[in-house]
């Protein structure tokens, strides 16, 4: 589109070159006429002066007038041609300018109009290869849609694969918590059995513990109807207890320095030997009590000859009643089993209730020693080694009296 306005813009230069071309030519027609008819005021002139001159001057100066006008008249003709001829120079050049003007509008014409065809022939293989290009990328993009819908299909699938294991897992998820439920409803049911069954437990043990108190009152109930008949039994004998009782005393006290001596000896020997010098001391020291008994009672038996009958049984009684004790001592440490590292210091008092034919009722720690160990096997050996069944040897009011009994247990032995 511009080229066509340049090509405008060249055809309007040529018009104004031409037009100004006779332009200048109807100028020059115009001027020579006018030329022709100056040298009348010449005249008039040189007629005004003829008055003063004679006929030859005027006939001169009008001669050289005229040549005068005729030079003047030629240099305007030749100026005028002068002039034409540039014009006519200057239109030529114009109108060549201009035919130079149009050739090269036409030349740009045609270079436009080849650029113009040149374009189109790009615009038609741009077109082409825009064309191409399209059908490419259009196959591109269907190749691309064809991938991206596989992809789709494929996250399809793996979204159906997934939701399926979701599924899987969610169903074996439910599977362990239904595992898991059932277990948890196992173990509960379990506990409450447990719970049931300690229950049951306790209360057996309720009842077991009601039934021993029920049994340990009744015992009570017996023990005390029996004091009670002991007490009347001792105002009858009571001068005889007070003797025995003081008997007794001495026999306690020389048994208690006895004892004293012996624990003495006992933890000196149970540091060098421990346990079997232990036995071995035990088991001398019982066969020394035995002379002693057997000593005391002949020494007994010697002073008390001749007296009364009454006395010599309360002595008889008394001597059975300690051969009991001993007795009893003697079956308890042969069925205890010291625990070992026990502190040679350790002291454990074991209170030992008896029934009526010598079994056990009752073996309880009345002063523990600190060491659990140790009062658990004092109170394992009383257990061991009841009933005592001499106890039904004993004279009636003496069974009564012996079937409450303490022992002190030591690593030196059962005092």
């Amino acid at each position: 589109m511009a080229r066509r306005h340049a090509r405008v813009g060249y055809g309007l230069s040529t018009l104004l070159a031409v037009g100004l071309h006779g332009l200048v030519l109807l100028v020059s027609v115009i001027s020579l006429p006018a030329s022709d008819h100056e040298p009348k005021p010449s005249s008039i002139v040189q007629a005004t002066l003829v008055s003063t001159e004679t006929v030859t001057d005027q006939a001169q100066r009008a001669e050289a007038a005229k040549q005068r006008a005729l030079a003047r008249q030629a240099e305007e003709q030749r100026q005028a041609e002068e002039q034409a001829r540039q014009e006519a120079e200057a239109a030529a050049a114009a109108a060549q300018e201009a035919q130079r003007q149009t050739e090269q509008a036409e030349q740009a014409e045609q270079a436009e109009q080849e650029a113009q065809r040149q374009a189109e022939e790009a615009a038609r293989e741009a077109a082409r290869q825009a064309e191409a290009e399209a059908e490419r990328r259009a196959a591109d993009a269907e190749e691309q849609a064809q991938r991206l819908e596989q992809q789709r299909q494929a996250e399809e699938e793996a979204a159906r694969q997934r939701e399926k294991e979701a599924e899987e897992q969610a169903r074996r998820e439910r599977e362990a918590e239904e595992q898991a439920r059932r277990e948890r409803e196992a173990e509960e049911q379990a506990r409450r059995e447990r719970e049931a069954e300690a229950q049951r437990q306790r209360e057996k043990e309720a009842e077991e513990q009601a039934r021993r108190e029920r049994e340990a009152e009744a015992q009570r109930q017996r023990e005390k109807e029996a004091e009670e008949q002991a007490r009347r039994e001792r105002e009858a004998e009571e001068q005889a207890h007070r003797e025995r009782e003081a008997e007794e005393q001495a026999r306690r006290e020389r048994e208690a320095a006895e004892q004293r001596q012996r624990e003495k000896e006992a933890e000196e020997q149970a540091r060098r030997e421990r346990e079997a010098e232990a036995q071995r001391q035990r088991e001398k020291e019982a066969e020394e009590q035995r002379r002693a008994r057997e000593q005391a009672e002949a020494e007994m038996q010697r002073l008390i000859e001749g007296a009364n009958e009454p006395a010599t049984n309360a002595q008889q009684g008394q001597q059975a009643a300690n051969d009991f004790t001993a007795l009893v001592r003697q079956a308890i440490e042969q069925a205890w089993r010291i625990p070992p590292n026990v502190a040679s210091g350790a002291r454990v008092e074991i209170s030992v209730r008896l029934g009526p034919s010598g079994e056990l009722f009752v073996a309880e720690v009345a002063t523990s020693s600190g060491d659990g160990a140790f009062d658990r096997s004092a109170v394992q050996a009383v257990e061991a080694a009841a009933p005592f069944a001499e106890l039904r040897q004993l004279p009636a009011h003496l069974q009564r009296e012996y079937r409450r009994i303490s022992f002190v247990f030591s690593p030196e032995g059962v005092r």
